[in-house]
């Protein structure tokens, strides 16, 4: 019943962002609602909910093949949803713009955006469309899904350019995008942005103490063990948000200024809960 609950408030919301936000001011949002949204403006014969199918359906069944049908049925059912409901507040209740502020409609668009597509994956769908082509690909290829999607969102960004004849617009989008994406990981992982950084150091002990004192909650120690080719090296791998990076770094330098460190993308940690 939840994610039924999901579906339906994370459909409303990509609807109306699109609608009251994006849509009104230009912004493009990147997927199949974006590839909608250009399709829309050449072609306005059809409403802007019946080219959100049309991008859509054609992809979603095609990944039947891949991600089983309960998946995709639940996909279909979101994204008949966000057509429903964008054709119902654009044709029906006619509302209005919420602003004519393009960095406004920037801002709120991407975050209702991701707001109603992190709702939407936790219900365990999806928004259809490039998501489920950019996964077969991926299958097929030695490509990552996520590498697949910016080529797609940028392709659609670059379109954008030419279809409003406005290259502001398109910035405009891409922080849109860049808010989507954040709003996105917040969800799905309960947690900001987090870093995953590898500390090799002489000086792990007292390094370890004052990681666990001075970053607390903000900061976990997953793992540390003895570098076989030197053992007086020792690595550990810290999880940290994002905006303590920065103190972790002097924590660092101030116990071992020949540690290194390597800072990469940490997008889900499972199996602990603080």
């Amino acid at each position: 019943m939840k994610k039924i609950l999901y579906l339906i408030i994370g459909s409303f919301i990509i609807a109306y962002s699109a609608t009251a936000f994006l849509n009104p001011n230009s912004i493009v949002t990147g997927g199949g609602v974006g590839l909608a949204q250009l399709l829309h403006e050449i072609f306005p014969l059809f409403t802007l909910g019946v080219w959100i199918a049309i991008v859509s359906v054609p992809l979603i069944l095609i990944g039947m093949k891949y991600f089983g049908k309960n998946f995709v049925f639940k996909t279909l059912v979101s994204i008949s949803l966000i057509s429903l409901f964008t054709d119902l507040l654009r044709e029906v209740l006619k509302v209005q713009p919420a602003t004519n502020e393009t960095i406004l409609a920037a801002i709120f668009g991407g975050l209702l955006i991701g707001l109603g597509v992190g709702l939407i994956l936790l219900a365990k769908a999806s928004t259809g469309g490039t998501t489920i082509l950019a996964e077969v690909i991926a299958q097929k290829s030695r490509f990552k899904t996520s590498q697949i999607l910016l080529v797609i969102d940028g392709l659609i960004m670059f379109w954008s350019i030419f279809v409003y004849n406005d290259l502001e617009k398109a910035l405009f989008s891409v922080i849109g995008i860049y808010i989507t994406s954040r709003i996105i990981d917040i969800l799905i992982s309960g947690k900001p942005a987090q870093k995953s950084v590898t500390i090799v150091s002489n000086n792990i002990r007292e390094l370890s103490k004052d990681i666990d004192a001075k970053l607390g909650e903000h900061g976990t120690i997953i793992n540390g063990y003895n570098l076989k080719q030197e053992k007086s090296k020792t690595l550990i791998l810290v999880i940290v948000d994002i905006s303590k990076l920065q103190l972790l770094k002097s924590i660092t330098k101030k116990h071992d200024k020949d540690a290194f460190l390597v800072i990469q993308e940490a997008s889900e940690l499972y199996g602990r809960e603080d």
